[in-house]
């Protein structure tokens, strides 16, 4: 198992070490190799994405990413900023079914800031789909009108094809799980949505073991607060799914419990914790490891295979849990916090 290792920046190194060292200590046979990417590549290449880094990336069997990001970068030209490299990323790799699970670990129902009871067995699942819509669509770009004004303008875009290919991902999801899907649009006010509307409708023809509802994004970003116990998988679009599983994490507790995977047609994916680079934190060794943890899970999982590991993993971290560890994000009022490297190693002994 070929994985190309990208940390990233940030808080980006120290947690990716600590899901290495979880990975390694599964005895499992894995070759690990790093490569630059985000600003810390723009800092050695002037490229968040250099030519290496993408060729390794096709030639590994999966990806386990860290964080891209900082301040000291917002005033560089978009395509030499650390996203850049991210977005291209997904795009050269064909990663287009992101899915991002928020489940609810018992220790923590109280870290959620919704009341225990509203989130108490959360399991939920928010399938994305990863590269259309508003942030690859043409054209786009700032530019002046007649009147001397700046105009800003960016072009929601979705192809039959491209919704067609992300609803089955979420229809097969279910299928492992309690067969239900919401499809989150604004049909009301947006013809791409209209469009996506009309093709889940068409393809759920084909699933009929699992219910098809939808819903209006507006109406989820409530509903996910009011009951989100009613949501089995989600699937949405690029801008939407960004938002909404954001949203979701918070529920879990802490955005440090988030993890992720970032899928192409054949299984190959990207896996990476949801929260950014956390500059302010950063070196302090006190960042939450586990959603990168439990990341390296799903890649044991979506691209080898490997269910007993990717178990294994997951039980780890609910074990570590349930002994009372924790790191200051999760950490109630009272309760001592650990480190980065401690919560890591906490794992391998529960493994």
């Amino acid at each position: 198992m070929k994985i190309a290792v990208l940390a990233g920046d940030g808080i980006g190194p120290e947690i990716v070490a600590e899901a290495v060292k979880a990975l390694r200590a599964l005895g499992l046979s894995m070759e690990f190799e790093p490569a630059l990417v985000g600003g810390a590549a723009t800092d050695a290449t002037g490229d968040p994405l250099p030519a290496a880094t993408l060729a390794l990336c096709k030639a590994a069997d999966a990806v386990l990413f860290g964080a891209v990001g900082g301040p000291q970068y917002d005033a560089l030209p978009r395509p030499q900023r650390p996203e850049q490299g991210l977005l291209r990323l997904r795009k050269e790799l064909g990663l287009f079914a992101n899915l991002r699970p928020a489940l609810i670990y018992p220790e923590l129902a109280a870290a959620s800031t919704l009341k225990a009871e509203v989130v108490a067995g959360l399991d939920l699942l928010i399938v994305r789909e990863l590269t259309g819509d508003i942030y690859f669509g043409q054209p786009r770009g700032i530019r002046r009108l007649d009147d001397g004004q700046r105009e800003g303008f960016d072009t929601m875009r979705y192809s039959e094809s491209e919704v067609r290919r992300i609803g089955r991902v979420a229809f097969e999801a279910a299928r492992r799980r309690s067969r239900r899907v919401c499809s989150v649009d604004k049909a009301n006010v947006l013809e791409t949505t209209q469009l996506w509307r009309e093709v889940m409708t068409e393809l759920a023809s084909e699933y009929p073991d699992v219910a098809l509802s939808h819903m209006y994004v507006d109406n989820a970003a409530m509903q996910l607060l009011r009951n989100p116990r009613q949501f089995d998988v989600m699937v949405t679009g690029n801008m939407f799914g960004d938002i909404l599983s954001d949203e979701a994490s918070m529920l879990t507790g802490s955005i440090g419990m988030l993890p992720s995977a970032s899928l192409d047609a054949d299984g190959k994916g990207l896996y990476e914790p949801i929260h950014g680079s956390a500059p302010d934190i950063a070196g302090k060794a006190v960042a939450n490891p586990l959603a990168t943890i439990l990341s390296a899970a799903m890649m044991l999982r979506y691209s080898f295979g490997q269910e007993e590991a990717a178990g294994r993993l997951e039980r780890a971290v609910a074990k570590v849990l349930a002994q009372g560890w924790r790191t200051a994000d999760i950490a109630a009022p009272g309760e001592r916090a650990v480190g980065t490297p401690a919560m890591g190693d906490a794992v391998v002994r529960a493994l």
